[in-house]
């Protein structure tokens, strides 16, 4: 993926080295991730519910010296948020709306968000309270060590998913999965949730279709780079690495062909209008 002279974001708060010391576990940065996945609950609740057992005291200041290779994730977060603000500017203007842009937060460990506390273990997320997106840099050695998704723009794709989550608010489309969740009980809940994680799949290929023409940014094995990472995150796939066993009712992000399929197809049509056909399909046609 090149990365050329764009400039980085300006809408970015970068809290490195100010953050809270998240929690020690044996497995790594993933495992509240695949226990709550497990229990069919929602990863940022458990991290922040485990964050908060730690107590006021965990606070500290991280003086270390800054680490190139990290100062180059960062850089790379910042340009890839950038890009993300001129496409939807664009797309936006052009449905007669105006993009209210996001903030991109850094943090490392745990961070405090209008969503709650959430350790670096949930990874990066969308909070429409605040209409951040929060990321501990870190969440991108495990994405290629322990997940096997290599690749710049695998990491791409990861933080164009969560700016799909502020589109989708933007658009009206978050407020329908609430009315969906609210419909019904625990099936409901994870439908309406799988939908929601699809959707923003979609709008992350929209993105990356009017990215490459924009600024021909994209590199042989990219899209496959990214497609990978949607396979090596599917619902289905995660559970039965952590588990040996698949539950497709405590599904919340969706499986991975679900979730290859609708970023493929968001980068073939890059139609942000056909992103509705998300919650207008039958669940079992997704």
């Amino acid at each position: 993926m090149k990365l050329g002279d764009r400039e980085e974001s300006q809408n970015v708060e970068d809290e490195r080295g100010k953050g809270r010391t998240g929690l020690v576990l044996g497995g790594g940065g993933l495992v509240i991730v695949l226990i709550a996945l497990f229990l069919g609950v929602d990863p940022q609740k458990l991290a922040g519910l485990i964050g908060q057992q730690q107590g006021p005291d965990a606070a500290q200041r991280d003086d270390r010296p800054q680490d190139p290779a990290q100062e180059r994730l960062a850089h790379f977060a910042k340009v890839v948020f950038g890009d993300t603000e001129r496409v939807w500017d664009e797309q936006f203007r052009q449905m007669g709306k105006e993009y209210q842009r996001p903030v991109l937060h850094l943090f490392d460990g745990r961070v405090d968000s209008a969503c709650g506390s959430a350790n670096a273990q949930v990874g990066p997320f969308y909070c429409g309270g605040d209409s951040r997106v929060y990321i501990d840099l870190s969440f991108y050695r495990d994405l290629e060590q322990k997940l096997g998704a290599k690749g710049e723009f695998a990491r791409a794709y990861v933080l164009a998913h969560e700016v799909g989550h502020h589109v989708q608010r933007l658009l009206g489309y978050s407020k329908r999965a609430e009315q969906m969740r609210a419909s019904g009980g625990r099936a409901a809940a994870s439908q309406a949730s799988v939908r929601q994680e699809l959707q923003a799949d979609y709008l992350a290929g929209v993105w990356a279709y009017h990215a490459q023409r924009k600024f021909n940014f994209l590199e042989p094995g990219d899209i496959e780079s990214a497609l990978n990472a949607a396979n090596q995150i599917g619902d289905d796939k995660l559970q039965k690495d952590a588990t040996g066993v698949v539950r497709p009712d405590s599904f919340t992000h969706g499986t991975s062909r679900q979730r290859m399929r609708w970023f493929t197809q968001g980068f073939k049509t890059g139609d942000v209008s056909q992103a509705k056909q998300l919650f207008e399909l039958d669940y079992d046609k997704l």
